[in-house]
């Protein structure tokens, strides 16, 4: 018998009281120190494939297998493991949502931070380390509420899929990528999923200077285009004349890349997002307004918007920016060849316009590809699905605004949008002021605060049962 069956079979889920009440002391307590233990384990994803997510699965796993659930742990290589389960619904007519999370993180240089990476310390009402927003929270919230499920014999109303992949922090090769295409049947019924970023605060202010609090919901992604570039040029020694240099041409073309301003395309969630963080923060603008031009009045609309504006500045245009450079040996030799690498993210709809710059940009004397590529994405703003994350969020937060997003980043809803699943970035947590959520993704001393998780297991507990 697998060891997580064991687990199962030998812990039944505790008896609780009625359905959806009591027993939220032990679901905030777990929601946090499940975050703690989850960030003790490092998960580190250095990319190329070099990356152990397998000590997180079998802990998840085993939590789940202790809610009742029966937990697979699914490798697509040594230590590259992957966790699916399934929630029963209680209206087999309903599609099923999946709701899913990755257990790798992003490398941490203790050296930098005031408390260790992977201490998972919980202290000054944070809990601190790498993953803490990245997203073991969100991690440990969705298993501290199944399990508080189980003690308290509530059942969603949709049946959930639950995942928490491998390898998010590369290239999803090893996680939801393999997942999708080699257990795709995991997830037959499921039409929507809710998944990394979005759901938690913005603080920002309305024109005349009141506080103004926002969440976005993300309902579209950036497509991935992380591009190689290359020269190939005559090798030589450096102290000579030489008009075929690889270094020059790439760095040259490099250059050009960098400074190239993209052309503003406003895709239907990004407009929604500029009109419903306008409306939020008092600005007498939208993009519906008579006269609206795009390219001439994007730039000004969301330069008004304060603190809020970038939600949405990052999202009204492709990007493209140099990352790595990699040319040489010596400084008294022209090498043959020179590489670098572009990290391009594309806008619904513009791929072909993309490609089409790129062509421009590097020129004759350079080729480029496409090391890594994954398409963007667009949900519908209007779905009822949208509607119950707004109303769970306000529901703790009555004073709040819920505007859908474009998210800036990637995440595994790519990968899932190839079954035919629409996703949405939805990971709740409330966030005091002056703490920036966006500079914790990837940064030195990533905390959460400790009521923000207790903030969003309630929010998620209310989205995830369902309307009743």
């Amino acid at each position: 018998m697998h060891e997580v069956e064991r687990a199962r079979t030998a812990r039944r889920p505790e008896a609780g009281t009625a359905p959806g009440t009591g027993g939220l002391d032990r679901l905030d307590e777990e929601a946090v120190r499940f975050t703690s233990e989850l960030i003790r384990l490092d998960t580190t994803n250095r990319g190329g494939g070099d990356g152990c997510e397998r000590p997180a699965a079998e802990y998840v796993a085993e939590r789940l297998a202790d809610a009742g659930l029966s937990p697979q742990v699914l490798e697509s290589a040594p230590g590259r493991a992957n966790v699916v389960a399934r929630v029963e619904g209680t209206d087999p007519a309903a599609p099923a949502l999946l709701v899913h999370g990755h257990l790798d993180v992003v490398p941490a240089d203790a050296s930098r931070w005031s408390r260790h990476p992977f201490s998972g310390e919980v202290a000054d009402g944070m809990v601190w380390g790498r993953g803490a927003v990245d997203m073991k929270g969100t991690d440990a919230m969705v298993l501290a509420l199944v399990r508080h499920w189980a003690r308290t014999g509530v059942r969603p109303r949709r049946g959930l899929v639950l995942a928490f992949t491998a390898d998010e922090e590369d290239s999803a090769a090893y996680g939801a990528e393999w997942l999708a295409r080699e257990h795709a049947g995991l997830f037959e019924g499921c039409t929507e999923a809710v998944g990394e970023s979005g759901g938690h605060t913005v603080h920002a202010a309305a024109a005349d200077g009141t506080p103004v609090r926002l969440y976005p919901v993300g309902a579209g992604e950036r497509g991935t285009a992380w591009l190689r570039l290359s020269a190939e040029g005559t090798a030589g020694h450096g102290s000579k004349t030489n008009r075929d240099n690889a270094v020059s041409a790439l760095a040259a073309a490099v250059a050009r890349i960098g400074a190239h301003e993209w052309p503003v395309r406003l895709t239907p969630v990004t407009r929604a997002a500029l009109d419903g963080v306008a409306a939020a923060t008092g600005v007498p603008a939208s993009t519906a307004d008579p006269g609206f031009d795009p390219a001439r009045d994007t730039d000004a609309l969301v330069d008004s918007l304060g603190d809020a504006a970038d939600l949405v500045r990052p999202t009204v245009r492709c990007s493209s920016a140099p990352t790595v450079l990699d040319a040489g040996y010596k400084v008294n030799v022209v090498p043959g060849r020179a590489e670098a690498g572009i990290d391009g993210r594309v806008l619904p709809g513009t791929e072909e316009e993309f490609a089409a710059a790129l062509d421009e940009l590097t020129g004759d004397e350079v080729r480029w590809e496409y090391r890594h590529r994954s398409r963007p994405l667009q949900s519908p703003v209007d779905a009822p699905i949208v509607a119950e994350m707004r109303d769970a969020l306000l529901a703790f937060d009555p004073g709040a605004h819920v505007v859908p997003v474009c998210l800036t980043g990637g995440t595994d809803a790519k990968q899932f949008a190839e079954l035919g699943i629409a996703g949405y970035g939805f990971s709740p947590l409330h966030l005091p002021p002056g703490l920036d959520h966006g500079a914790l993704f990837h940064g030195v001393d990533e905390r959460v605060p400790v009521e923000g998780l207790r903030f969003g297991v309630r929010v998620l507990d209310r989205f995830l049962r369902g309307p009743r």
